[in-house]
């Protein structure tokens, strides 16, 4: 059975930290599942509503840079295994919550765990895997998030659902998934080479991160990471809301949305594929220009259903693409000793633009733009994280995670 295990390490990798993803993407659109039974049912107002949605991305922040510092320490796998377990138990608690105040500590927790998961799902989908494979084992891992998000918006679609289901699936799927990676996931091979030497203080991280020719690449990943994100959670949660404003009905948002998330998939992995090739500039550029046009073609389209659908789908396969690039490219920033952190941290620094995506949206909804002059407005939010994403690639050209 050991013997088996190694000898498809990287697939099976592969495939434990996209079931992880996918669990992620379930549990990450719960609350805007459950929001329109749950919010009416404990009587919360748009203010506690918000701190509701926005509690679990909080989590996010705290639980991305902790975990992944953690895991540089004590090793990945634990530490996923770990935040797997922590959201998973906080999710199914959900569930169990009585009154706002529980609510949000609930949420609050399920999002450190899925914060602390995600450097960790990166770390070890790439250094398992050979360097020529690298972005494609990253973008077959990360398709998961899309994925378990169009699972969630199915679940939208039966009105009549108990609002706890989603809870129950987000929540009771990773902990059974936690065993199953306790006994057949294999560390990361290169941090086991390196498990012997000294674990660097927080001076050698921050020297890791801004020190020598770092500073800047690590500046152009976080902005890049932060821009991108903050389209990414803007249209997650203010996309359907955006097309009823354009007119469309309720179901139509909705399938839209569904797309979004199914293109997303299939741009992670192409865009997986193509990175591990020559010219991951010109994937890059492309990936970049093709979001930047269909994000305008939702603001100036027609308001055909089926027109709507495949420029959502199309959307979502860029909005994706430029996710699984950033995260592609991350474990070549940052020497193995404190990779985990290194990303953890760009993740978190992400995680600042959801927050502040959602609001910016809102600002301008409630300032009377409409629903094209949203979407028009933050397309140049979009040029700044593609010409940070694409000035990093070009600087990373030739190298590789060490």
């Amino acid at each position: 059975m050991n013997s088996l295990i190694a000898k498809n390490r990287s697939g099976i990798t592969i495939l434990l930290c996209f079931l992880t993803a996918l669990f992620e993407g379930v549990d990450l659109q719960a609350a805007g599942v459950a929001a329109p039974h749950l919010i009416p049912l404990m009587k919360l107002n748009p203010a506690q509503a918000g701190q509701f949605f926005s509690a679990s991305t909080l989590g996010l922040l705290i639980g991305a840079p902790v975990g992944g510092w953690l895991a540089d320490r004590f090793g990945r796998k634990i530490m996923l295994i770990t935040s797997i377990v922590i959201f998973g138990v906080f999710a199914l608690a959900t569930s169990l919550a009585g009154d706002f105040q529980s609510l949000v500590a609930v949420r609050l927790a399920t999002g450190v765990g899925l914060g602390g998961a995600l450097p960790n799902m990166i770390a070890l989908a790439s250094e398992n895997t050979r360097a020529e494979r690298r972005g494609l084992a990253v973008g077959l891992m990360y398709c998961g998030m899309p994925l378990g998000g169009a699972l969630a918006s199915l679940i939208s679609l039966t009105g009549g659902a108990d609002w706890k289901s989603i809870f129950y699936i987000g929540g009771g799927a990773p902990l059974l998934l936690a065993p199953v990676i306790a006994l057949t996931l294999s560390e990361s091979m290169r941090r086991l080479r390196v498990a012997g030497a000294p674990h660097p203080g927080l001076k050698a991280f921050l020297g890791a991160l801004f020190g020598a020719d770092r500073a800047v690449r690590t500046l152009l990943l976080w902005t890049g990471f932060g821009f991108t994100l903050l389209i990414l959670y803007l249209l997650l949660n203010w996309l359907p809301s955006l097309l009823i404003g354009r007119g469309f009905s309720k179901p139509v948002a909705a399938m839209v949305q569904i797309a979004f998330n199914l293109g997303g998939v299939a741009g992670s992995i192409g865009v997986g594929w193509l990175i591990d090739g020559k010219q991951r500039g010109v994937v890059t550029i492309v990936s970049f220009a093709l979001t930047i046009a269909f994000l305008t073609a939702l603001a100036v389209m027609p308001a055909q259903p089926l027109i709507a659908i495949a420029i959502g789908g199309a959307l979502g396969v860029g909005i994706m693409s430029n996710q699984a690039i950033l995260y592609a490219i991350a474990p070549w920033c940052y020497p193995m000793s404190v990779r985990g952190a290194g990303i953890g941290a760009a993740v978190a620094v992400g995680r600042l633009g959801s927050l502040i995506g959602p609001l910016v949206a809102g600002q301008l909804v409630g300032s009377g733009h409409s629903a094209s002059q949203v979407l028009l407005n933050v397309v140049p939010i979009l040029v700044i994280g593609a010409a940070a994403a694409l000035t990093l690639s070009f600087r990373l050209r030739g190298e590789a995670p060490h």
